[in-house]
């Protein structure tokens, strides 16, 4: 009976310490601000914004000139046969649907330049909170930016020191 009781407490004090064990072993980061805070990101949405500008430009000249039209053939339609006048509206309804195109052609090379952009700076990252979590013998790093997912902070913050790893 006497060994029973030391086996359990031994058996207790073992799987009490394997769990302090496994606590140390969890780390947690602020991935998007990690990723947001990166020299590449800030360099990828100055690029992304001089696009949108050469687009916003181009966007801006063609609903003016579209507009200057409208305006010329509606002030000229009491003037102009039905025939010219129904020409007219199809032209109109032509570079209307050009207008709409360019746009969402626009939004989507935008979309799709970010979203390339972005992920080799995702993966480089990612890359560094591996090392970083491997170095320290951390098994299980939680990100910290998936809204009020992370309840409690006891493992150790590893923003730092990815982003040393990082050089930034």
């Amino acid at each position: 009976m006497k060994n029973f009781k030391t086996l359990l407490l031994i058996a207790v004090f073992t799987l009490g310490l394997g769990g302090v064990a496994n606590a140390q072993k969890m780390g947690h980061i602020d991935f998007e601000k990690l990723v947001a805070e990166m020299p590449q990101t800030t360099k990828l949405k100055l690029d992304i914004e001089k696009l949108g500008k050469t687009y916003q430009d181009e966007v801006e000249g063609m609903a003016k000139k579209l507009d200057a039209k409208m305006k010329k053939y509606t002030a000229e339609q009491p003037s102009q046969t039905k025939e010219i006048n129904e020409i007219r509206a199809q032209e109109v309804q032509q570079e209307n649907a050009r207008y709409e195109q360019l746009r969402q052609t626009a939004y989507q090379d935008m979309q799709k330049k970010q979203a390339e952009g972005l992920q080799p700076i995702i993966e480089t990252a990612q890359k560094a909170i591996d090392e970083v979590a491997a170095s320290k013998s951390i098994l299980y790093v939680f990100d910290a930016s998936m809204g009020k997912g992370l309840l409690v902070k006891k493992g150790e913050d590893l923003y730092a020191a990815v982003k040393a790893k990082l050089g930034f």
